[in-house]
């Protein structure tokens, strides 16, 4: 959902980066890029949390699944998974903050930030996967 909702300044980002390599950068950059996150983040945490009153659940009483949680109470059943996500994000605003400090970003400074993509896909689907053996 963040992928897609991100996409067009993602893309916008990189051709303007593309286009102006070794020159000043461009107004789109970081800055569209985490204000667009941010956005997105809030917006669909808002919505989630909205999503989760009583008055909001539709489901049919027989349809239920009665050993779950009440009716209007949503539980995170992959915790792990959440938490590696949730550590990611603070995480991501830590390491931009230290690498936009001296408004300069260095080619390890940006191939370390792709590694950390990488690392964030592996930890989640090593939870995932871990998670689905114990049950």
């Amino acid at each position: 959902m963040a992928l897609g909702s991100s996409a067009p300044e993602i893309l916008l980002a990189v051709i303007e980066t593309g286009s102006n390599l070794g020159g000043c950068p461009g107004e789109l950059g970081a800055s569209t890029i985490v204000g667009s996150a941010a956005f997105n983040l809030l917006v669909i945490t808002a919505a989630c949390i909205y999503a989760v009153d009583e008055s909001n659940d539709l489901t049919p009483d027989g349809e239920r699944d009665h050993d779950g949680p009440a009716k209007g109470v949503k539980k995170i059943y992959d915790m792990g998974v959440f938490s590696v996500t949730a550590g990611s994000s603070i995480f991501a605003y830590a390491w931009l903050y230290w690498v936009l400090r001296d408004q300069k970003v260095n080619s390890t400074e940006a191939w370390l930030t792709l590694a950390f993509f990488f690392v964030l896909v592996g930890l989640a689907f090593g939870f995932d996967r871990f998670k689905e053996r114990q049950m």
